[in-house]
C-alpha cells in the first residue's frame, strides 16, 4: 500500500472520528478494518446511541443545572481513581469540561440530532453517580451516528485522500530508527499479507471483550470470583486484544484490563451471529430482580438505572450467577427496552409517530417479538405457570423456590397495596423518586404490582451477564501518544476510543457514568488527529 500521512486501524467510531479530523487537517489517511464494509462503525453502529454531555441546550432548555465541576464530581465518585490514575483522571477532567465543544457541536455540526428530552441512568447507590440528567440519546441510534459521520466522510471536500481497506488483520508494527512507521497484517479471508505505511498509526481497534471472551476471563476482576460460566457476548467479534498483545511486545504499557463494563440483563440474541452472541435488555425498574432459585434479591433490591457494577457483582456472586426479572405484561410494555438498535424500531427508523404510540400505550411489537424469537423470555397465565417455566430453563442442579418466589411477588403487590404514604420497600422508594422527573415518569409505572389480573399474562426474562466494554487499555497522555512501561511515548503510535481505555488507559476507573463511551470514542480520536498534525509524533 502507499504510503500515507496517518494509518488508522479501526473503522469503529473512534476511527471514523480520527479519519474526518486528520482530513479536516489535510493529511491523507489509510484507514484499515478486519470487519466487512456492513460494519463499518463497529459496535456504535449497534449501540442505542446515548451519549453523556454536559451543560447541553437540550439539558438547559429543560432547566437542568449542569456543569463541568458537577460532572467531574460525580466521575470522581464512582471512578475511585487510585493514586496511579494519572492519565485516566487528567483525561476525565478533559471530557467533563470540553464534551461541547468537542463532542456535541461536532457530532451537530455533521447532522447528528438528539431527542429532546434527557435521560438518567447512573444514578448511584452506595456513592453518588449522575446527579443530574446527562444520557442524550441520538435521533436514529446508533446506527443514525455512524450513517451521519460516514456521509460527511463521503462528502468531504478531501475525500480523495481517505483510503479504506476491509477484511484485513493488522497484526503487528513496522519500525524504524526507533519509531512506528506503518503496520503489517494480512487479508482476513485470503491470508495474503500487507503492509501499510504512514508518518503515524493510530490504533482504534476496540478492547478485549469480544471475540471468544478468552481476554475476558482471563482478566476478571478478582473480586468478583470466578467469571460465570454461561457469559454472553454483547461486544464486536473482533475485539479480542490481538492488538493490546502487539503493543506489549514492543514494549507498550497496557493498564486496567481487569476493569471491565458489562451489563447484567442479557440474553441470547435470537439471530446470533457469533459464540455466545447476546442482547443487552434496559431492565424495567418495576420488575422484580430474582436470582437463579427465583428469589427475590434482597435484602436491599436490585434496581435498574443505579449502578451497573453493583447489579453484575453482586450477581456474579449468587448461586448459578444468572438472575430472573419478573413481572407482567403491563410493566413490560411500559419499560422493556433493547440497548440496541435491532429492536428499537421507532429510535432506529426516527418514526415520530411510532415513539409517541409506544409511549403512549406500551411498545407490545417489542415485548411480543422478544417472546416469540428468545427462550430466555416468556410469559405465563399465572405464577405457577411462571415457576414452571423457570425450572424448565434453569441451570441443572438449581431448583426454583416457588414458594420463596410467591412469598416475595405477595410482599411486594401488599407494599403497592398500602399506598403510597406508606411505602418502605426500597425499590418502590426509588421508583417514586425516579418518578419525580418527568423523563422517567413517562417511561416508569406508577406503583403496578406483579401478580395483577389486569395486566397479564405474567413475564419472565432469564439475564445472564453480557459482556460489553473494556475499560482498560493502551496508556496514553492527552496527546493520544501510546506510553512505555517507562512512561514515554512511543514515537509514532497512537491510541483512541476503547482501545486506549476510552483515554489514558482508563478514563473511567471502576465505574462508568454512561455514555461515556462514545463520547470518548470522539473526543480522543479526534485529539489523535490534531496531535499528529501538531509535530506530537
Amino acid at each position: 500500500m502507499e504510503q500515507t500521512d496517518v494509518v488508522i486501524v479501526g473503522a469503529g467510531l473512534a476511527g471514523i472520528s480520527a479519519a474526518s479530523e486528520c482530513l479536516d487537517l489535510g493529511m491523507s489517511v489509510r484507514l484499515i478494518d478486519r470487519s466487512n464494509p456492513s460494519n463499518w462503525g463497529g459496535l456504535a453502529k449497534k449501540s442505542f446511541g446515548g451519549v453523556m454531555l454536559v451543560d447541553t441546550p437540550h439539558q438547559r432548555r429543560t432547566g437542568i443545572k449542569d456543569s463541568p465541576t458537577l460532572a467531574m464530581e460525580d466521575w470522581l465518585s464512582f471512578a475511585e481513581f487510585g493514586d496511579q490514575d494519572h492519565w485516566p483522571k487528567l483525561w476525565a477532567e478533559r471530557y467533563c469540561s470540553e464534551s461541547i465543544p468537542d463532542i456535541y457541536e461536532w457530532l451537530s455540526q455533521r447532522g447528528v440530532q438528539f431527542m429532546p428530552v434527557v435521560n438518567w441512568p447512573e444514578r448511584g447507590l452506595d456513592r453518588h453517580g449522575n446527579s443530574v440528567p446527562r444520557w442524550h440519546i441520538t435521533w436514529g441510534t446508533g446506527h443514525r451516528l455512524i450513517e451521519c459521520l460516514k456521509d460527511a466522510l463521503g462528502r468531504h471536500r478531501n475525500a480523495a485522500n481517505l483510503f479504506t481497506h476491509h477484511v484485513h488483520r493488522v497484526e503487528s508494527f513496522i519500525q524504524k530508527n526507533g519509531r512506528i512507521v506503518g503496520v503489517q497484517g494480512c487479508h482476513e479471508k485470503t491470508g495474503l499479507p500487507f503492509e501499510a505505511l504512514g508518518e503515524a498509526v493510530i490504533l482504534a481497534c476496540g478492547g478485549i471483550c469480544g471475540g471468544d471472551l478468552t481476554q475476558v476471563r482471563k482478566h476478571w476482576y478478582p473480586s468478583w470470583g470466578s467469571p460465570p460460566e454461561n457469559l454472553l457476548n454483547g461486544s464486536h467479534v473482533y475485539a479480542d486484544g490481538l492488538l493490546h498483545d502487539a503493543v506489549q511486545t514492543i514494549g507498550g504499557s497496557v493498564t486496567h484490563l481487569e476493569k471491565q463494563w458489562h451489563y447484567a440483563a442479557g440474553v441470547h440474541h435470537p439471530e446470533a451471529q457469533l459464540e455466545n452472541h447476546g442482547l443487552s435488555l434496559v431492565p424495567p425498574r418495576s420488575a422484580l430482580w430474582c436470582d437463579a432459585t427465583g428469589a427475590r434479591f434482597g435484602p436491599r433490591p436490585l434496581v435498574g438505572y443505579t449502578d451497573t457494577r453493583h447489579l453484575v457483582e453482586t450477581i456474579c456472586k449468587a448461586p448459578g450467577q444468572y438472575s430472573w426479572l419478573i413481572m407482567n405484561w403491563k410493566i413490560a410494555i411500559k419499560e422493556l427496552a433493547v440497548s440496541g438498535t435491532e429492536y428499537m424500531t421507532a429510535f432506529r427508523e426516527r418514526n415520530r409517530l411510532l415513539l409517541l404510540k409506544n409511549l403512549a400505550f406500551g411498545n407490545g411489537e417489542l415485548v411480543r417479538r422478544l417472546i416469540q424469537e428468545c427462550d430466555d423470555v416468556f410469559e405465563a397465565v399465572d405464577l405457577d405457570g411462571l415457576i414452571t417455566g423457570m425450572q424448565k430453563r434453569s441451570k441443572p442442579g438449581i431448583k426454583i423456590n416457588g414458594a420463596a418466589l410467591k412469598g416475595d411477588v405477595k410482599r411486594y403487590d401488599e407494599a403497592i397495596r398500602r399506598g403510597p404514604k406508606y411505602v418502605t420497600d426500597e425499590q418502590l422508594l426509588r421508583i417514586k423518586g425516579s418518578r419525580r422527573y418527568r423523563g422517567d415518569r413517562i417511561r416508569i409505572c406508577n406503583f403496578q404490582k406483579i401478580d395483577d389480573s389486569k395486566a397479564l399474562p405474567l413475564i419472565a426474562i432469564r439475564c445472564f451477564i453480557l459482556s460489553r466494554k473494556s475499560l482498560g487499555g493502551m496508556q496514553t497522555d492527552l496527546d493520544c501518544r501510546v506510553l512505555n512501561q517507562e512512561g514515554e511515548p512511543i514515537a509514532g503510535l497512537f491510541a483512541a476510543g476503547e482501545a486506549a481505555g476510552f483515554g489514558g488507559g482508563g478514563i473511567h476507573g471502576l465505574r462508568s457514568l454512561e455514555g461515556t463511551f462514545l463520547g470518548a470514542c470522539v473526543m480522543t480520536g479526534r485529539q489523535a488527529a490534531r496531535s499528529i498534525k501538531g509535530g506530537k509524533v
